[in-house]
């Protein structure tokens, strides 16, 4: 699977994609990450990228003539074109059955916006997805681009160390329930005691407790998820 970023500040990414996870997917080949800047695509002798919005107001706004021809010369670099998301806070907000979706894909590009947002014929233009990981909003798409990343790579085969363990995630597809408590060594800490049943060894108990406790927890803390 091929991820390219489109942004005006690809070093944000150097500590993320040299950790964990992600770093073990690249080198292993099971993802391939390619950052690009926007600012390589501005015609102005300053790199300039952004300018006040027509008609006033507060911010500034990223040029269409930067953001188009960045978009489509990364599309036409290979073959597949691939999906293109943008990160906006007016966009669609993704859920795990999104991530299941896009983990299908050969090729993701997310473009990260800053400032005030595009040039409303960006979008016109491009035709993206528009993509928002919450109703809130952040300094850039940086950030959003990562966690993208992050639930797509799960689903992506070899990159978990158990492949099992993905299909048991909170929100997976035919799970509306959060996943329930869990425990490790040492079995009590400050007076708290590992469950006993978890220690019993009789693993269809421990699936009924799992179970049982994960719809408590769903009622106490996403009582909307029963709602589907």
């Amino acid at each position: 699977m091929l991820f390219d970023i489109l942004t005006l500040f690809p070093n944000i990414f150097d500590g993320y994609l040299s950790e964990s996870l992600v770093k073990n997917a690249i080198d292993r080949e099971l993802i391939r990450v390619r950052r690009y800047n926007i600012r390589d695509w501005s015609t102005d002798k300053h790199h300039k990228v952004d300018d006040s919005p027509y008609g006033g107001g507060s911010g500034m706004v990223l040029k269409v003539d930067c953001v188009v021809p960045c978009v489509e010369e990364v599309r036409a670099n290979e073959e597949n074109r691939g999906r293109l998301l943008m990160m906006t806070p007016q966009g669609k907000r993704i859920d795990q059955k999104f991530v299941e979706e896009l983990s299908q894909e050969q090729r993701i590009l997310l473009l990260c916006g800053r400032y005030e947002g595009f040039d409303e014929r960006v979008s016109q233009i491009l035709q993206p997805e528009e993509i928002s990981i919450g109703d809130y909003v952040l300094n850039g798409g940086e950030a959003a681009a990562m966690i993208i990343i992050d639930a797509v790579i799960r689903l992506v085969p070899g990159v978990l160390g158990d492949e099992f363990s993905s299909l048991c995630d909170s929100f997976s597809t035919g799970n509306r329930l959060l996943e329930g408590p869990q425990y490790t060594r040492p079995r009590v800490y400050r007076g708290l005691e590992v469950p006993e049943i978890l220690v019993g060894g009789n693993h269809e108990q421990i699936q009924q407790w799992r179970a049982e406790e994960a719809v408590k927890r769903t009622e106490q803390r996403r009582p909307d998820l029963f709602q589907y």
